[in-house]
């Protein structure tokens, strides 16, 4: 028998999150009314009702406009060959393991680093406060000015995108998020009912996104931050970033300060993100929604139950920051909020380029973007809204990708995501209701799947022109409050619907669904084929088939790849592979794919006692299923941002020390820097000592 280390349930309905990563990272969201009241059916018929022949015809008017440079999109029922079962795990005669996974698993430990496996090596790549700017200072916690972290890496970064530097032999370029800052980890003797202006100033320098060149090397994943390379670029929530596509200049987003609704100072709450094919990062704005203050002064009844439905709730905020600039608080500027929770695209190539946020996207706690494409060039991409009942959405562009390094197919490329149609995902299991009974048991047939659609929210076309496929709801009004239409056509309520890609090698689709501890509970949804679980802890994986394997088709076949937890509990299943074989999991919430078609999971608040940790699972093959645990964070850490190369795997640790109690003064962890040092958020890099690929 597998022997866990003990459940550790000290906060209640995160996972193993402090109640200190609770109030800072999302402001307490599993902890307050949940923000989708919708009486969305939970299981039934896909679509019946939903779409009025009136509004079906206006999506088919408008998509025949928006796809004039592109194919139609395809549209009716799922195809019987789709629904196919996925494949089963065979004889597993093969000893060695899938390839790309061919190392000694991590056992769980609760260790105060971060633990790899036997016969690797790790490096930190660059800590919180690295200089990465010209003119910008060495790190110094207890000097330091809002001036300085400007110039310096931020605070607790997430998403990683690793970008080739052509010209610079051994050197990529490293793009990062930076989620949220933990104050009380920042600053000695912080008072959170009187912050100073210099820490608010200080927090905004470290939200945002990070731009540094690393250089590899040579014969091992080694990285080395390159400060001062000129293409090394810190973004902050006072940046500028411009508002483009169908919501931009809308009356939801003007300001006093920005009457045209066009130009937005900052990104926030950056979580996860995307790579696109042309060269850019994309970066999805989560939990926004804690950022502004006095939302129950906004007294409108539809302005009130906009700001509800995104958790925009209560007086005063955690930060305070509405005491230092107005347009925190709502009461004097109830639109900004309406400038945040989009994506947000980023040209790392090119330090003076304004970011865009790309209101075609639709707009709700974004917690990544990954981009694929259709097979005439046409990028889909696949957004997951991390909040316990909400959605999953793709976005089908109407523009091809421009081939070739021209300025001009650059500057085309540019605007593939403000033109195609905005969908959402509904989803309909294939078993008896009476065989969902909650405790995750598997159906009659052997496998929780089915069947789905994605609806039609709105369509974007040139200069700005939008329809809206949802009645009752402009254009303008599905893309600003996209929360909203997924509650009107009748969207399928998931488990916190986290990360979302598509496999490079088959095209098959994976969604990690990280927990919820809500399902079942007394007037919430109940356990369906998708969601089986009541009161569910662990959280699941998602696999999709777009329908002929056709990224812009309308319907799709799913199926439950990984149910998590400990192996031995009966409710876990692997794909169909020997559970005693596996390791256990919680909490799946990144995720990534290696070289060999493996899928890599990062998760964030392990509830089977253990760290959290990063994991890799085998996804075709004999071996299909086959899941081991590749490293484990330190103290209070959650993983984030996985990168898996040939020769290297890239992961961030995110709020390490983040522990109920812990300070400045009184640390709960001594990572990365030993005792005496202040604990610093990082990115890591791991590599086999024998400079041999990763896993093989």
């Amino acid at each position: 028998m597998r022997k866990l280390l003990p459940i550790i349930t000290s906060h209640q309905g995160s996972g193993n999150r402090s109640a200190l990563t609770c109030r800072f990272r999302c402001g307490d969201a599993c902890f307050h009314e949940v923000p989708n009241t919708s009486d969305n059916e939970y299981v039934g018929d896909v679509i019946a009702g939903a779409l009025s022949r009136r509004s079906m015809m206006r999506a088919a008017a408008v998509v025949t406009v928006a796809t004039a440079a592109g194919s139609a999109v395809v549209a009716g029922p799922a195809a019987p060959e789709a629904a196919a079962a996925p494949q089963k795990s065979a004889s597993h005669k093969s000893k060695k393991g899938a390839r790309g996974l061919r190392f000694t698993p991590v056992a769980p430990n609760t260790a105060d680093t971060v633990t790899v496996p036997d016969g690797y090596a790790q490096n930190v790549v660059i800590r919180w406060g690295e200089p990465i700017l010209r003119g910008a200072p060495a790190f110094d916690p207890a000097k330091q000015t809002a001036k300085a972290q400007a110039g310096q890496f931020g605070y607790n970064n997430d998403f990683l995108s690793l970008l080739p530097l052509p010209r610079e032999r051994g050197r990529q370029v490293l793009v990062a998020n930076h989620e949220y800052t933990d104050e009380i980890l920042m600053f000695k003797g912080y008072d959170a009912e009187k912050p100073t202006r210099e820490q608010v100033e200080i927090a905004w320098a470290a939200h945002g996104l990070s731009v540094v060149v690393v250089e590899e090397e040579r014969r091992s994943g080694k990285l080395t931050a390159v400060s001062r390379h000129q293409l090394n670029r810190r973004l902050t929530a006072t940046s500028e970033f411009r508002l483009t596509g169908p919501a931009a200049g809308s009356e939801y987003v003007r300001t006093k300060a920005d009457p045209r609704g066009t130009k937005v100072l900052g990104t926030l709450n950056n979580c996860a993100g995307g790579t696109t094919p042309w060269g850019t990062t994309l970066h999805g704005e989560e939990n926004f929604n804690q950022y502004f203050a006095n939302a129950e002064k906004v007294t409108e009844p539809t302005a009130a139950a906009r700001l509800k439905r995104y958790g925009v709730i209560g007086a005063a905020s955690e930060r305070k920051w509405e005491r230092f600039d107005d347009r925190f608080d709502l009461a004097k500027e109830p639109n900004e909020a309406n400038r945040f929770g989009w994506v947000v695209e980023l040209d790392p190539y090119d330090p003076d380029s304004t970011p865009r946020k790309r209101t075609a996207l639709g707009r709700f706690k974004h917690e990544a973007a990954q981009p694929r494409l259709t097979r005439d060039g046409r990028p889909v991409v696949y957004m997951g809204d991390d909040e316990k009942f909400d959605y999953f959405y793709k976005f089908v562009s109407s523009k091809r990708v421009a081939k070739g390094k021209s300025r001009a197919a650059h500057e085309h490329n540019l605007t593939l995501l403000d033109e195609g149609t905005l969908y959402v995902a509904k989803l309909t299991g294939d078993s008896p209701a009476a065989d969902i009974d909650g405790t995750g048991k598997l159906p009659a047939d052997g496998e929780f799947d089915g069947s789905g659609v994605w609806i039609p929210l709105a369509t974007a076309g040139p200069k700005g022109h939008a329809v809206s496929h949802v009645e009752g709801m402009t254009a303008e009004e599905v893309y600003v409050f996209t929360r909203q239409a997924g509650d009107k056509v009748g969207a399928t309520k998931m488990d916190r619907p986290e990360d979302v890609e598509p496999s490079p090698h088959t095209g098959k689709v994976y969604v990690a669904l990280t927990n919820n501890s809500d399902r079942g509970k007394a007037g919430k949804a109940g356990a369906d084929e998708a969601n089986p679980r009541n009161l569910n802890k662990h959280g699941q994986v998602l696999e999709l088939t777009e329908r002929l394997g056709r990224a812009e088709s309308t319907s799709f076949a799913w199926s439950l790849f990984l149910v998590a937890g400990d192996p031995e509990d009966p409710a876990t299943y692997f794909a169909g592979f020997p559970k005693d074989k596996v390791s256990p999991i919680s909490c799946p919430d990144n995720v990534a794919f290696d070289p060999h078609g493996n899928l890599w999971l990062s998760t964030d608040g392990n509830q089977l006692g253990s760290h959290d940790g990063l994991f890799g699972v085998a996804t075709r093959g004999e071996r299909r299923g086959e899941l081991k645990q590749f490293l484990t964070m330190p103290n209070g850490a959650e993983t984030c941002g996985p990168i898996i190369q040939d020769n290297r795997v890239l992961v961030s640790v995110q709020h390490p020390g983040e522990i109920d109690g812990a300070s400045v003064e009184k640390p709960a962890s001594a990572w990365p820097d030993g005792p005496g040092k202040i604990v610093r958020p990082s990115v890591v890099s791991v590599w086999r000592k024998d400079g041999r690929d990763i896993g093989v």
